[in-house]
């Protein structure tokens, strides 16, 4: 075993319990990701994605061994969809920057309109459904119950819709993700993955501060000469 597989398998052991320190990285890069949103700066989407890229090794247990011997695979899959549309966002955001200056924040968050909130609801509760049923057709490799797949696919679709919400700079994510997080964080220590659990109750504290954050710009950098551009791009 070399260096590098010691480095991929490296564990942090408290009590009786064993962790990842691939999910402890990947987490804090997760956080980071999440200040840098909050900021508006574009460095937030790439430390986003080294963040999704190791979290996918964590939790897809079953090609990547992990001390809980379980496999999410909705938490697993999102880390893909976080991945493709973090490549949107920080193309998006670039795009911003460049008629803004590289020391203005990226975007100038809004409100989503009535109709871009009744898609990203109608989407949610569709995929929602849909993605229930096909966790529960692949299975869990354990005898879990059908509400594990309904939380599950609550959290994967929940997660790409407030990333995409992001990209545009809609103050409707952060509460997206607080909508994720009251069902992301009992799972995920029910799973036993209690860094990414304890993190995302730590998230919970920061999405508030962030939503505060934004709407109070949406209220003082408020053009709305670019807000009905956006809003009709």
């Amino acid at each position: 075993m070399n260096w590098l597989e010691h480095l991929f398998e490296a564990q942090l052991t408290i009590g009786s319990s064993h962790i990842l320190w691939r999910e402890i990285v990947g987490n804090v890069f997760g956080f980071a990701s999440a200040i840098g949103g909050m900021r508006r700066r574009v460095w937030a989407w790439p430390a986003g994605i080294i963040g999704n890229a190791l979290l996918f090794t964590v939790f897809f247990g079953v090609a990547f061994a992990n001390p809980q011997h379980q496999t999410l695979y909705g938490q697993a899959g999102r880390q893909v969809f976080f991945i493709i549309t973090s490549i949107y966002g920080w193309w998006l955001w670039q795009q911003h920057r460049k008629n803004r200056g590289a020391d203005s924040p990226a975007v100038t968050p809004r409100w989503a309109t009535v109709r871009e909130r009744a898609a990203y609801v109608g989407v949610w509760g569709g995929g929602v459904l849909v993605g229930q049923w096909i966790f529960a057709t692949i299975g869990a490799e354990w005898p879990a119950p059908r509400w594990y797949f309904w939380c599950d696919a609550w959290i994967f679709v929940g997660s790409m819709l407030a990333t995409y919400a992001m990209a545009r700079g809609w103050n409707d994510f952060w509460l997206m993700w607080i909508a994720v997080d009251l069902v992301g964080v009992p799972l995920l220590w029910h799973s036993k993955f209690y860094p990414s659990a304890v993190l995302y109750a730590v998230y919970g504290a920061l999405v508030l501060y962030g939503f505060t954050v934004w709407l109070k710009a949406s209220r003082e950098e408020r053009d709305p000469e670019r807000e009905l551009a956006e809003v009709h791009s």
